[in-house]
């Protein structure tokens, strides 16, 4: 599998340049604006989509067809494109934390100290997980739909784990537990790992979907 990964991020390297420059212009538009939370989320969301591009540039290279023909598995196929979402998000994650953590001093909204620094820490956990969850539902919609389609019905993956979590916090709020800001800062934390399970649902029911499909 570690083959099926490398090809994918060689197929890619040719973007970093332009998606760098992308980063940083998003980052004087949203950091000021919307914080460095805000760019930290939208920074490694934009970074998990180019999981799509790599279906775009495998539909033009006719590489599944090809692969299937090879003593890989369709499953393992699968299986690589949470992976390299995985390696995705944890760049966009980084970058943001460096690039939004930067900005986020420069303009006095964080101070030097620990408390700064776990609530960087937590913002990039949490944009982590938001991507992954959102790249988890956009992988299985390609397969559906294709990449080009699966492109327009990107909210629908954004809309789904958002809901997901408004309901939580809805049956939280009904039953009266009340939300601290310490259980919130434990959410932040284990929001990956939320995030990972929702992923190995996903990656059955890509699995499934893929199984199906003709290539």
């Amino acid at each position: 599998m570690k083959s099926l990964v490398l090809k994918d991020l060689y197929n890619i390297v040719h973007n970093v340049k332009s998606m760098l420059f992308i980063l940083i212009v998003w980052a004087v538009g949203f950091v000021p604006t919307s914080g460095t939370g805000g760019y930290l989320v939208m920074c490694t969301i934009l970074c998990s989509m180019m999981t799509v591009t790599t279906f775009t540039f495998d539909d033009m290279a006719g590489w599944t067809p090809y692969a299937l023909v090879m003593p890989v598995t369709r499953r393992e196929i699968v299986l690589a494109k949470y992976a390299v979402l995985a390696v995705f998000c944890t760049a966009g994650s980084l970058f943001g934390l460096l690039v939004g953590g930067i900005g986020g001093f420069a303009m006095g909204e964080y101070t030097v100290g620990l408390q700064a620094f776990a609530e960087l820490a937590a913002l990039a956990l949490v944009s982590w997980a938001v991507a992954f969850a959102m790249g988890s539902v956009a992988i299985p919609l390609v397969y559906r739909f294709g990449a080009e389609r699966a492109r327009v019905l990107l909210l629908v993956s954004f809309l789904i784990p958002a809901a997901l979590c408004a309901a939580v916090y809805g049956v939280l709020w009904a039953a009266g537990v009340p939300v601290s800001e310490e259980m919130v800062m434990a959410l932040f934390c284990a929001s990956p790992l939320l995030a990972l399970a929702w992923g190995a649902a996903m990656y059955r029911a890509a699995c499934g979907i893929f199984a199906k499909t003709e290539c």
